[in-house]
């Protein structure tokens, strides 16, 4: 069984910035696919940003510029950087790996 526990969301103002984190109860993220997804209130979830087990990463075109995914397998931790956030970008964030997934960590963009 894996664990993932998100951290980093919050209230932020549009064109501020947030650090997601992911705490992974093993030495994984090297192993298999990772990644974020969201889901905003009315929507599906969407894949927002994805890293394969070689570093490869691969984003929404909404995100593109703007968000970056990284990985610290040292530390067991998954991570997405957001810049120039938008109000669009208000959803719960989901991190991903292989078929786990964490319980999710609520990101807000409003003035």
């Amino acid at each position: 069984q894996v664990h993932l526990v998100e951290s980093g969301g919050g209230l932020v103002q549009p064109g501020g910035s947030l650090r997601l984190s992911c705490a992974a109860s093993g030495s994984i993220f090297s192993a298999r696919p990772s990644g974020w997804y969201r889901q905003a209130p009315g929507k599906q979830r969407e894949l927002v940003a994805g890293i394969t087990s070689g570093g490869s990463t691969n984003y929404a075109d909404s995100v593109k510029g703007r968000f970056t995914i990284s990985r610290d397998d040292a530390k067991n931790m998954l991570y997405l950087q957001m810049n120039n956030l938008k109000p669009e970008d208000t959803a719960v964030y989901y991190c991903t790996y292989w078929v786990y997934w964490g319980q999710g960590t609520q990101v807000t963009v409003s003035s």
